[in-house]
Parts: C-alpha cells; structure tokens; sequence
C-alpha cells in the first residue's frame, strides 16, 4: 500500500505500466515555469512539457496523453490537457506540442477541450494558498487506432473510452502550489 493519498487512476480496473520521463521535470517534483499557466494572475510560459514514454505492449494502436489536477477544489478534478489518437509510432512529444503554435503535434492527434475549455494544454494554475497540487501527466497505450471522437468530446468521454481500451498507462507527477 502507497503512503501518497489515493488518485482518479487508483479506481480504474488495473493495466500494465508504461514508464513515462520528461526533459523538463522528474516524478514527484515541482513543475518548472515553461509549463505553468499564464492565467489567474500566473506567470509561465503554459508549453505543455516534454513526455517521452516507453514499453507498451506490442499490440498498441494509438496513444493519449492527459493531464489532471486531483486536487482542485472543484470537486471534480481540473483536467489541464486531454490528447488522444495520437499514432503508436509516437514515443514522445517535445515541449510545446499541445500548446501555442502546437509545434511537434503528431498528425492525426486530436485535442478535446480543457477544463477551461480550450482544445489545447492549460498549465497549472491553482489557488494562492490552496498548498500544493499534484499534476497527474498520464500516457495512455490503447488498442485502438482511433477513439472515434472529436475535439468536441468532453475530458469525461475521452477518459472513459481510455479507460476502456486502455492496454497499459503510466504517469509522471508534478508538483506545484503557490
């Protein structure tokens, strides 16, 4: 049993893992300015950072990324970037590929909108005060080569059809608080 308190993923039924790093920051450290969010009185560069991922199993057809704040005090989460059909010859994606110009997106990849309602990556933004949050980057590995969805999906559609043909997920935790 872990000491970190639970997160969404605890509940989800159980797959293989994938191992999931960054040029920009390591697990369970704090997130660096060039992904924080340039909203609610932040200051970042709101890029979304850096993700390489490997060992998914060899019958992968597509890929998605996520990021999700448990710890918002929404009562539901703040999903931050929700990107999918991404094409299982992609193993990593460079800094800034969800958002600004989306330089580096992979064809074929599609955005569904964030918790602030934007089809892109938002960085981290939380409340002065509120202690730290945690930042769940998840890579998902699926067996599908499209979840059939647009940019239009909300992030609670894409993750139940992740959670549905998911083959094997792995996470890379950010820290930040303010």
């Amino acid at each position: 049993m872990s000491d970190r308190p639970p997160i969404p993923y605890d509940y989800l039924p159980p797959v293989p893992g994938l191992t999931v790093t960054s040029d920009d920051f390591v697990d369970g450290a704090t997130l660096p300015n060039s992904v924080l969010a340039d909203v609610m009185g932040m200051t970042g560069d709101n890029q979304s950072p850096h993700l390489r991922w490997n060992d998914a199993p060899a019958e992968t057809a597509s890929f998605a990324v996520t990021c999700f704040d448990p710890d918002a005090p929404t009562g539901s989460g703040f999903w931050h970037w929700v990107l999918f059909d991404i094409p299982s010859t992609v193993t990593e994606l460079p800094r800034g590929a969800g958002s600004g110009d989306m330089t580096g997106l992979p064809g074929g990849a599609v955005h569904a909108r964030n918790d602030m309602g934007s089809p892109a990556y938002v960085g981290p933004a939380p409340p002065d005060g509120h202690g730290d949050h945690r930042y769940l980057f998840a890579v998902h590995a699926l067996g599908v080569p499209t979840l059939g969805l647009d940019s239009t999906a909300t992030p609670a559609l894409v993750g139940f059809n992740l959670t549905f043909n998911a083959l094997a997920r792995g996470l890379l935790v950010g820290i930040f608080g303010r």
